[in-house]
């Protein structure tokens, strides 16, 4: 097998840290995931960790943009083909798995609420969040071009409001694990100008 080179030997360092760093952050949560915890589990040393990311935040998020990207590529997927219905039937149950999956809210909510402190943090996590908006607001325009739907806001604002909806919902199902994914579903119909949600 060929030696790698540097470059490569150094992304493949890269590409562990930040697997290891996924996995350990998902079972254990941000604070109780040390650096030399994800170093050691990788089998490098804290300096690798160093050398290759500024701190645990810079690793964290690199963590988020790859549950990011995996999210809107299957959020892609479910609407890729069928009719309207079809697609919605798989998204609600996309949504039902993951809308408030605990590992991964408990992991979004810790690192939220520790980048409150910090000012750079913040604006890193809002550079994340215009970019996933940006992705839902082209998937949702192809659907509007390919179904011919005729949605209530521009598409922008639906975006942002089911983006707002699933972030909100996620946080209730973690806590209190009842509430069905429905309402986004039936929002989703609505926004679209598919038909009203039946009262009572």
């Amino acid at each position: 097998m060929p030696r790698l080179s540097r470059a490569e030997s150094q992304a493949r360092t890269r590409e562990l840290l930040s697997e290891t760093a996924q996995r350990l952050f998902l079972s254990d949560g941000y604070h109780a995931t040390s650096l030399e915890k994800i170093a050691d589990a990788a089998g490098f040393s804290k300096g690798a960790v160093y050398s290759n990311f500024s701190g645990k935040d810079q690793l964290c998020l690199v963590v988020l943009d790859a549950l990011y990207a995996e999210r809107i590529s299957a959020i892609a997927a479910v609407f890729s083909t069928g009719t309207l219905d079809d697609r919605l039937a798989a998204f609600e149950a996309y949504a039902e798995r993951m809308i408030g999956d605990e590992p991964r809210t408990q992991f979004e909510v810790e690192f939220a609420l520790q980048a409150r402190k910090d000012p750079d943090l913040r604006a890193a996590l809002a550079e994340r969040d215009a970019v996933v908006a940006a992705a839902l607001a082209a998937l949702i325009e192809a659907q509007v071009a390919e179904l011919e739907l005729t949605p209530l806001l521009p598409v922008p604002d639906v975006a942002r409001a089911l983006l707002s909806l699933g972030i909100g919902l996620g946080v209730q199902r973690f806590v209190e694990g009842a509430p069905s994914v429905r309402v986004l579903i039936d929002t989703v119909r609505v926004l679209l100008g598919v038909r009203a949600v039946p009262m009572g």
